[in-house]
């Protein structure tokens, strides 16, 4: 009884601080999306039966989408409590069943593990765009003040991405808090806003009627399809909602979703939806809601909502980048902790920066949130779509879901999700492009550094010499064992790391402790501490030190090997060397990948974080030897 009530008391707390880290980016959409739909790109007339047809379809949208697929179903799909892309990707079984343990991704699955890297890479441009149209589209609510401050639009915005992104290395810890009161009363201001119009003309309540989205496509054809495009805005925030599950648990993202966000939302559309049968020429329906005295505080309220909304994107874009170091998709970059209480509060000055000049310049480039949306939507939908792609081959082969079943399930919302990407793609000539070459790119690197690294490990797995004849060549030369403890660490399991041959080779002596230590990631997000540390004795006081980490932990290998000095390792803590082979990649025509790609290689390998600092290891003990490695 005590359990369920300590349970109970700490979902309220927990859904509060849900509520301003999930839902900032679907909950500020109401400042751009049903504008989009009658004033955007590809608009219809705001007549009464298209108003009718839009809401209706905007109900439906966050129903199905929002409701039915990402908080019922697609959230069923955590990786020991962790969600996102890429922990749907980690769930992919082998093609032989189970990856062995300790392997990163799914063993002979290329194309899906492609998907799930595309996926990943559209993220970026979501987490770029997304703080662009949320402030701009909050800032724009000056020029409904007063068309005098118009021209400060685009500079204001600019500031405060500018000083968003520079308070990122101080951590968002300190101000964490206020985010979901802030949100609170974000979303009870603009329902509020919304039941005020509606109570003056009651009709629009009748876009709960699914007829009126039927009839607005017989009506309007192609131009009503396109529409779709401006329509999907309204759930952009959905993969947000499976990526933070980790951070919240799936009871406080349903309850707040369900008791909060959803009314506001439906309540503020509708609102939205009655301003226009009133006044149809209203371009601005959000912010005209607002009688003119509260229009002012409203602005203010508005961009503190997009800052949260867009601070969310950001500390994303950082946890999908440890994700991707620590499944071998990029090379070590810095992650800074930013909190000493909260280890998911990372910050990743590379990452950061690269985001501040890419928002930046689509601020300045785009102008308007009503331009940069002709660019928005395309991103999200082809991640959606993949989704679900994923989500099927998981529900069939891990949860041996009937297939009939399956497919009629995953038929059903990928029709959906293909009407909202076939609209969505209207958009590619007017800015989508963006986001798509920014995917590209962020791909291509991923893709490259994969690649690259598996073909450095078999290079060196080649010509290494198993562990067993090493063993057997100290049982018969017999070396000189000098004090101390060296630890060798390696990529190859079976393979003795060059180091330690080349040690014994030339200097004819061994450490009187060896360790030839692995650092592995495996595909669950964390490891039991029990599980962490594995240790095999191969005589002659060598032993094999295996260290396994989930992909949402950091290594810390002085702490593994303590762990194993408990398990038995023979070894003196203050006395420890580190070995690292540095690889010199040489690049080749000859086999691999292309030479564009080889070198782009060599540029990421040099660019990247020092394995020194990565494992943590103390700079005053590490030894680097290098090797030439030809691609």
């Amino acid at each position: 009884m005590s359990a369920t009530h300590t349970h109970r008391s700490a979902l309220l707390p927990l859904t509060v601080t849900t509520l301003g880290v999930v839902y900032g980016d679907i909950g500020t959409s109401p400042l751009y999306a049903l504008r989009e739909c009658f004033f955007g790109t590809h608009p219809v007339p705001p007549t009464h039966d298209n108003v009718l047809g839009v809401l209706s379809l905007i109900i439906y949208a966050l129903a199905l989408v929002i409701s039915v697929k990402y908080v019922a179903i697609v959230m069923r799909a955590d990786n020991e409590g962790e969600g996102g892309i890429l922990a749907l990707t980690s769930l992919i079984p082998g093609r032989k069943g189970q990856p062995e343990s300790g392997t990163r991704l799914a063993v002979g699955r290329p194309m899906l593990i492609a998907l799930g890297i595309f996926g990943t890479a559209l993220l970026y441009g979501d987490g770029m765009i997304t703080p662009a149209i949320s402030v701009l589209g909050a800032v724009e609510g000056l020029s409904v003040i007063t068309p005098l401050l118009t021209p400060y639009v685009v500079p204001a915005t600019v500031a405060i991405l500018v000083a968003l992104f520079v308070i990122q290395q101080f951590g968002t810890h300190r101000v964490g808090g206020l985010f979901g009161p802030i949100v609170i009363v974000w979303f009870l201001t603009i329902a509020a806003l919304g039941v005020t119009w509606i109570v003056r003309a009651p009709a629009v309540l009748a876009a709960f009627d699914p007829r009126h989205a039927l009839r607005f496509f017989l009506e309007n054809g192609l131009p009503g399809f396109a529409v779709l495009g401006a329509v999907f805005l309204v759930v952009t925030g959905g993969e947000a909602l499976y990526a933070d599950m980790g951070h919240f648990g799936k009871h406080p993202i349903r309850l707040a979703w369900f008791a909060l966000v959803l009314p506001a939302l439906v309540l503020n559309y509708l609102g939205q939806g009655a301003l226009l049968l009133l006044q149809p020429a209203a371009s601005q329906p959000f912010f005209l809601l607002a009688p003119s005295w509260a229009l002012g505080p409203l602005v203010v309220l508005a961009t503190t909502a997009a800052i949260i909304a867009s601070q969310a994107l950001i500390s994303g874009s950082f946890s999908i980048t440890r994700q991707a170091i620590q499944l071998g998709l990029a090379p070590r970059l810095d992650v800074e902790h930013t909190s000493a209480r909260a280890m998911g509060q990372i910050y990743v000055p590379q990452v950061n920066w690269a985001l501040m000049i890419a928002t930046v310049a689509i601020v300045i480039g785009f102008r308007s949130s009503g331009a940069v949306a002709a660019a928005y939507g395309i991103a999200v939908t082809l991640t959606m779509v993949i989704d679900e792609l994923l989500l099927f081959i998981v529900a069939t082969e891990r949860w041996r879901w009937p297939l009939a079943g399956a497919l009629a399930l995953s038929g059903t919302f990928l029709t959906i999700d293909l009407a909202f990407f076939g609209a969505n793609a209207l958009k590619i000539l007017h800015g989508g492009w963006v986001t798509l070459a920014v995917a590209a790119i962020a791909f291509t690197l991923m893709t490259t550094w994969r690649t690259g690294r598996r073909l450095v490990a078999e290079r060196l797995t080649a010509r290494s010499i198993p562990l067993e004849e090493f063993i057997a060549q100290v049982a018969a030369q017999a070396p000189q064992r000098v004090p101390g403890t060296a630890v060798f660490m390696t990529a190859n399991p079976t393979g003795t790391p060059p180091a330690l041959v080349h040690n014994l080779r030339y200097n004819k002596v061994l450490h009187q402790h060896v360790i030839v230590l692995m650092v592995t990631t495996a595909q669950t997000p964390h490891v039991r501490p029990e599980d962490r540390v594995s240790v095999q004795r191969l005589g002659h006081d060598i032993y094999s030190v295996r260290v396994r980490y989930g992909f949402m932990e950091d290594p810390d290998v002085p702490n593994a090997l303590m762990r194993a000095h408990a398990q038995g390792v023979e070894m003196d803590l203050d006395d420890v060397t580190y070995f690292l082979g540095r690889e010199t990649i040489i690049v080749s025509p000859e086999r691999g990948m292309a030479v564009w790609r080889e070198k782009l290689f060599v540029l990421m390998a040099r660019n990247a974080v020092r394995a020194t600092a990565y494992f943590r290891l103390p700079p005053e003990r590490v030894v680097e030897l290098g090797v030439q490695v030809e691609m």
